[in-house]
């Protein structure tokens, strides 16, 4: 009896991708490989001057989103006649303070963006999803959402907030048509991620000094295309994503 063909990849070429924080970093990396990929990709962020000239070169289509509005997420929910792949993707760190000095405005803020913002837009996409028949959500986390460490209480928090919410949403929906993706990638080198972080253009710099090799956005969009486009029927739980210098959060190789 002969073998059974495997199953191809899952095509890119007629399927739209929503893609939040999308301005900037990895959002603006995955934006640009899932239209490489043959994707019609809509770039959502509140920037609009630079989804503009990303929307542009890559033949996507720019939507400001803010994704802590109720009311600019359900625009961009009306705005769309077809959804097959939501990756959220905005997010962000936004200090480096122990729990004792905890800034509660910047907890709320982690929390606005990296949870209840990912809830907001998946909630008000889904039925779109649903409706494809084939549906992807893709949950940019973090191995701060998988462990902690000193001064990122804020934001490892919300980051294991983002991890829970892909495992409570992947058992809610097994019955459906509509996979759940977690991206968790340890040290990422992009141009504001650190920054946003510390404030600090030199401290944000020394984040990654002496690493060789981190890892850049591209990479992880790499990712986010790979699992998008596997057969519909294999579903990439959590994929965790590091440099080769850094074993583990705490474990970290810089050369002198």
């Amino acid at each position: 009896m002969p073998a059974e063909t495997p199953a191809l990849p899952f095509p890119g070429t007629g399927r739209v991708a929503v893609v939040t924080g999308a301005s900037s970093g990895i959002g603006a990396a995955t934006a640009a490989r899932l239209a490489a990929d043959g994707f019609d990709v809509v770039l959502a962020a509140r920037r609009l001057d630079r989804l503009t000239e990303l929307a542009e070169r890559t033949g996507g289509r720019a939507v400001e989103l803010d994704v802590t509005s109720d009311a600019s997420v359900q625009a961009l929910a009306d705005s769309l006649e077809r959804v097959d792949v939501l990756v959220n993707n905005a997010g962000g760190a936004f200090d480096a303070a122990p729990v004792a000095e905890a800034d509660l405005s910047s907890w709320t803020r982690a929390f606005e963006v990296n949870v209840l913002g990912t809830v907001r837009v998946t909630k008000a996409l889904l039925p779109a999803l649903r409706a494809s028949g084939a549906g992807d959500v893709v949950l940019m986390g973090s191995t701060a959402g998988l462990v902690s460490y000193e001064g990122g209480a804020s934001y490892t928090a919300a980051k294991h907030g983002v991890h829970t919410l892909a495992e409570t949403l992947r058992l809610e929906l097994v019955a459906e048509p509509v996979r759940v993706v977690e991206i968790a990638p340890g040290m990422v080198k992009t141009d504001e991620f650190a920054l946003n972080r510390t404030g600090d253009a030199a401290k944000a710099a020394k984040v990654y000094e002496g690493v060789r090799e981190p890892l850049v956005a591209e990479d992880v969009a790499d990712c986010v295309a790979w699992t998008v486009t596997r057969p519909h029927h294999v579903n990439i739980d959590l994929m965790v994503v590091r440099p080769r210098a850094q074993a583990a959060q705490h474990k970290v190789h810089r050369e002198a």
